[in-house]
């Protein structure tokens, strides 16, 4: 097998609490070995799952029909089979019973080349699941970015008390028109959103602090957006007795973990509040490769 021949897919999911529906999805991925499952990333406050595939993406396999679609598709379905998006509660944002998916290219993998599987899968999961479903980055026309998507849906404002996220989406006609399937959500499921991108890490930062307000200051400035680090996006998200600034970074080999937690630090100093030690919430491009590499030899 080539190294240099490699698709990444991330796959996140609104449960943990439920583990007979997350074996339920494991299983449904199974069916189709040649997308392993590296790595599996679960909280139980923000009831959430990362599930990260890899597979093998030679010429010959880059199209509609790729062991990787059809493992995330059947995962799909299984999820939307065992869990229930209206019952569904957490403390971090998301818009379905599978909240996001993402491809990545590993090593000479072109962007294009998983784009075109994220197309593809958007197209069934729309179509053949009824599920309204949103493509973002190189899986869209215009390359719209996913924090539009998000922003426009509503995303990031809680609808709970205790900043929490409860219960499914209202009935009704969406803000945004999806790229494929329906024009309304079904509360049970939510809709998807679909994107292709670069490699992206996420790093969250513990702040020891109860006040939101605070930390959503410190999480604001340390992003592109807020005037902070480039290619960083943040936000704050209550997780049991702290409050994280959760950080998206765009461009990792310029911008990391060192950096993110050093800013985060020194605004906390700022503020009078203590940091605690961030963390990553999958492996590393290489550790993935390698992770993959072992688990198909």
């Amino acid at each position: 097998m080539l190294k240099s021949a490699l698709s990444c897919c991330k796959v996140y999911i609104s449960e943990t609490r439920n583990k007979s529906a997350l074996e339920s999805i494991e299983r449904a991925a199974k069916q189709f070995p040649e997308a392993a499952i590296v790595n599996k990333f679960e909280d139980e406050i923000y009831n959430r799952v990362g599930y990260t595939l890899v597979s093998n993406s030679s010429s010959s396999t880059i199209d509609s029909s790729s062991s990787l679609k059809h493992a995330v598709f059947s995962m799909v379905k299984a999820a939307f089979e065992a869990i229930d998006f209206d019952l569904h509660s957490g403390s971090h944002p998301r818009l379905g019973v599978v909240d996001h998916i993402c491809f990545h290219p590993l090593a000479s993998t072109s962007l294009e080349q998983v784009a075109v599987t994220a197309r593809a899968l958007a197209k069934d999961v729309g179509s053949m699941l009824e599920v309204p479903t949103y493509t973002y980055g190189a899986a869209h026309k215009e390359q719209r970015s996913l924090d539009f998507i998000r922003r426009e849906l509503g995303y990031f404002k809680p609808n709970a008390t205790g900043h929490q996220w409860s219960g499914g989406l209202p009935l009704g006609f969406l803000p945004l028109e999806p790229d494929e399937g329906p024009t309304e959500a079904v509360k049970a499921k939510g809709v998807v959103v679909i994107g292709a991108t670069k490699w992206v890490d996420n790093y969250n930062v513990p702040v020891f602090c109860t006040d939101i307000g605070v930390v959503r200051r410190i999480a604001k400035r340390v992003s592109e957006r807020g005037g902070g680090l480039a290619s960083v996006q943040s936000m704050a998200l209550v997780h049991g007795g702290v409050i994280e600034v959760a950080c998206n970074m765009l461009e990792p080999s310029e911008v990391g973990g060192d950096q993110v937690q050093g800013a985060v630090e020194q605004l906390g100093t700022e503020a009078g509040v203590t940091v605690g030690k961030g963390y990553f919430t999958d492996l590393s491009q290489d550790d993935i490769i390698q992770t993959y590499l072992k688990l198909t030899s």
